[in-house]
């Protein structure tokens, strides 16, 4: 505990996992009394990215889906270690989840499909002397040499037409033009998931998903601590102060509520988290019979304030290298909500894997390379016993499908169910399905905004050289050797802030590195020889 932080104030911009993991930090391990904090959320729900929400009648969505992993998810199970499960103050979300996997495991049968819907055998990864050289020498490089080269840049083109890069995009969502050093990153934080990317025997999941599961949970912590949540509040600017020995100070955070100006005044000893960009902002829905929206002109606040901070101050990053191209960044999920069990016991028979065991199954052949993974039922909170869900993806969203003939950015849901029941070549059951199955649809400009190329400028410390009282927060600040697009990423950053601005006396879990483990790296060097 900090002698400051008993008198201190915090202000929280943003209302993601990352401001709410920085807000459990500030109370339970630095002292600061949580009436002293304020989370700033623009949107009526906090969570960010991790999100769930609908009801039965109308459909369930989520527009992304998460899988956890044990070893590279340290500082994200130290937060859930200390918050308990909405239904038992005696059970954290962290036992929660172990015990729910350890029930539930994870072991995918069905994770390749091909053109005519024959499962493939995914084990066989494929590759030949010329990709391992190039992965080899991918890994050998220093970020420094790689640059703001793309992943195509570095491999033939017969990698690409492996069962490995299949599985590892999909898991991962990368295009073959997103940033090299990313892909390198990936390979040395999960080098253990390289055995049994086609199982996925190593994901873990959350009991619902991570908006219920998570998300509530922390809120309710925060809430009992006195922490308040201000919705609808859209910040617009941070105003900041450099004193003559380049000490950098945040001193009012300007935003606009219900039409209003306002700003917050800080004081000598408060401190401003600011969350920068955002993968999900701008999202756009669609149904049954409508087609999302594809917004390009930034109507969320996230990137507004990110593009305005980075004119005060050249380190502060530059957020067009991540937003300059939605056609790169872009891609569309699908919630089924289904009031029939035909099509979840009919891919049950198919892979062998009950909800909530198997793991992606994407169609390698897809012109869309759509993805679908069945959770375990329910997957939300008070989802009824006769109603189920499922969630896809797909990555190439301005490809013709085979079924419909449609870009999945055209289709409306009914025919993004239509083509993914061709690819599962389900045609008797078709009829019942669609007449039993609503489909929300999300199109997202951002998601993978932060796969994009990049240099070493492009994003800002998460405690920025001279900041006495800011830091910078999500998926848009540099962490040196962790992975963008993941949960651990928004918490570890968390950590660094809280724990870097108010010195707390706590260490933070290291960055886990596959290869010190010789096992794990013995593993992974027999896989890809294969």
């Amino acid at each position: 505990m900090t002698d400051d932080a008993q008198i201190s104030r915090a202000y929280l911009v943003g209302g993601g996992i990352a401001s709410l993991a920085a807000a459990v930090f500030l109370v339970r391990d630095a002292g600061m009394p949580g009436e002293n904090i304020r989370i700033l959320e623009e949107l009526p729900t906090a969570g960010g990215a991790l999100d769930g929400d609908g009801a039965p009648e109308s459909g369930y969505v989520t527009r992304g889906g998460r899988m956890l992993e044990d070893e590279a998810y340290v500082c994200l199970w130290n937060l859930l270690e200390t918050i308990p499960t909405l239904g038992d103050d005696a059970v954290s979300v962290l036992q929660e989840t172990k015990e729910f996997n350890a029930r539930w495991l994870t072991h995918a049968n069905a994770r390749l499909i091909d053109a005519d819907g024959h499962i493939l055998d995914a084990s066989r990864l494929g590759f030949t002397t010329a990709d391992r050289v190039e992965m080899a020498r991918l890994l050998a490089l220093p970020e420094s040499v790689i640059g703001a080269r793309r992943i195509e840049d570095f491999f033939s083109p017969h990698f690409f037409t492996t069962n490995f890069w299949a599985m590892w995009r999909t898991t991962f969502a990368f295009q073959n033009w997103h940033g090299a050093i990313e892909l390198k990153r990936y390979f040395l934080r999960f080098l253990q998931e390289l055995p049994r990317i086609h199982t996925l025997v190593g994901v873990r999941r959350t009991r619902l998903n991570q908006y219920d599961s998570i998300v509530r949970p922390v809120q309710a912590w925060l809430e009992r601590q006195g922490v308040r949540m201000e919705r609808g509040v859209r910040v617009t600017d941070v105003e900041f102060d450099v004193g003559e020995g380049g000490e950098r100070r945040a001193e009012r955070i300007c935003f606009v509520q219900d039409g209003t100006a306002g700003a917050y005044e800080l004081g000598s000893r408060d401190y401003a988290f600011i969350t920068i960009g955002s993968m999900t902002a701008d999202a756009g829905y669609g149904g049954d019979d409508t087609v999302p929206e594809l917004v390009r002109d930034k109507r969320d606040g996230a990137w507004n304030l990110w593009e305005t901070l980075a004119r005060e101050a050249s380190d502060f990053g530059r957020p067009g290298a991540f937003n300059g191209n939605v056609d790169e960044a872009k891609w569309e999920s699908f919630t089924l909500t289904m009031r029939s069990p035909a099509l979840l016991k009919r891919i049950e028979e198919f892979s062998g894997n009950a909800p909530g065991t198997g793991a992606l199954m994407t169609f390698k052949d897809s012109r869309w390379l759509m993805s679908v993974v069945v959770p375990h039922q329910p997957h939300f909170d008070g989802q009824p016993g006769d109603v189920y869900t499922l969630w896809g993806y797909a990555l190439f969203v301005d490809e013709p499908g085979e079924l419909t003939g449609k870009r999945m950015s055209e289709a409306t849901g009914q025919e993004i169910l239509t083509e993914l029941l061709g690819h599962f070549g389900f045609d008797d059951i078709a009829d019942e399905v669609c007449a039993t199955t609503a489909v929300t649809t999300v199109m997202m400009p951002y998601i993978t905004s932060q796969f994009e190329r990049r240099d070493v400028r492009d994003r800002p410390l998460v405690i920025p050289r001279g900041s006495v009282n800011f830091a910078f927060l999500g998926q848009f600040t540099e962490i040196p050797e962790d992975v963008v697009f993941t949960v651990e990423y928004s918490v570890r950053g968390a950590m660094h802030a809280v724990y870097g601005l108010l010195d707390v006396d706590k260490e933070i879990p290291a960055v886990y590195h596959a290869l010190s483990d010789p096992m794990t790296a013995l593993r992974s060097l027999k896989a890809v020889f294969a």
